[in-house]
């Protein structure tokens, strides 16, 4: 009998267990509805930094015609498709597609925020580890999918050249030496660090000899399947080519005086000479030099500054707001 009331302390008081499990979930889901509401946040703040491109771009095109913005927009979210076939065809693992063309669309968005694709590929990455995709192979199709979407732009750029020679711009719009020497040093500067880095941080051999080795075999076994090459390579052409589209549904809402072949190829020649430079989206560089290449054509400087404004509302304003939202929603369905 005495050893009775010995066994009520031993007994672990159960109390302070439920009150540490309540508080994670609760912990976790105010963590998610914050991951859901900052991209909107971002949205609210970046449209008041720039209200003035909104709303000039807004008034210079509501005179346009628009059943042609309309094709324009559709144009806009063909990409993500387009994008969505590369993406498979980079990787091994099937994807479900619906969710996969969703969660480019949410990578679309996250695009204008962060510079140089690194807002579409953290939202890829992410999307494909909640898939099951292991972080080596996910960062391989990455660099796979970079890679080819910028081959793939050089043979378009081609047959442009040899089917449409009255499509190339005057010879004055071309590069400069100076430009290209530029272009030539930046082209042998980038592998240089890249190896310069290798070769001096000890560190960093094990993870990029890893990371080469799974994207070599990743890229071998995917070139042997034509379920994955196809798309692979028929999307990454596709591209550059839906975008253009853009450009030339705009002009041709507001009546620019250029056949559509011509607009194609001045969207692809500004935005080949202006991808080299980091900027969110491609802002800036991309609408500069295609300002200038629409008005090397002799198109009046007002239409080719309003063919850039619609071209960003298609592509940016327009598709920001459901693309942070679908961002929002695959965040709290727990698919990034």
């Amino acid at each position: 009998m005495s050893l009775l009331p010995l066994d009520d302390p031993a007994s672990p008081p159960p109390s302070p267990q439920p009150v540490e499990d309540g508080r994670r979930p609760r912990a976790a889901g105010a963590t998610r509805r914050a991951l859901c509401l900052f991209p909107v946040l971002l949205l609210a703040v970046w449209a008041a930094v720039d209200w003035h491109a909104v709303r000039d771009g807004t008034a210079l095109l509501a005179a346009a015609d628009p059943w042609w913005l309309l094709a324009g927009l559709l144009f806009s979210y063909l990409g993500s498709v387009a994008a969505a076939c590369v993406r498979q065809g980079a990787i091994p693992d099937r994807l479900p597609p619906g969710t996969l063309v969703a969660s480019q669309i949410a990578a679309g968005a996250a695009n204008h925020i962060l510079p140089a694709s690194i807002g579409a590929h953290a939202v890829t990455v992410r999307f494909l580890q909640r898939q099951g995709v292991p972080l080596p192979r996910a960062t391989a199709s990455i660099a796979l999918y970079s890679l080819v979407r910028a081959v793939a732009k050089t043979p378009v750029v081609l047959i442009f050249l040899l089917a449409a020679p009255g499509a190339v711009p005057p010879a004055r719009l071309l590069p400069e030496g100076r430009t290209l020497l530029l272009a030539a040093g930046g082209l042998l500067l980038a592998p240089a660090a890249g190896a310069a880095l290798f070769v001096l941080v000890r560190p960093l051999r094990r993870p990029v000899l890893d990371f080469v080795r799974t994207a070599l075999t990743d890229a071998r076994h995917l070139h042997t399947r034509p379920a994955r090459f196809l798309p692979l390579w028929g999307g990454a052409v596709a591209a550059p080519l839906i975008q253009a589209s853009v450009v030339a549904s705009v002009g041709t809402a507001l009546g620019l005086p250029l056949t559509w072949a011509q607009l194609l190829f001045a969207f692809l020649a500004a935005s080949t000479a202006a991808g080299a430079v980091p900027a969110p989206g491609g802002i800036g560089p991309v609408d500069a030099a295609l300002v200038l290449t629409l008005a090397g054509y002799g198109t009046p400087l007002p239409l080719a500054t309003a063919t850039v404004i619609g071209y960003r509302l298609l592509t940016v304003w327009l598709p920001l707001l459901p693309g942070m939202l679908v961002l929002s929603a695959l965040v709290q369905r727990k698919q990034l």
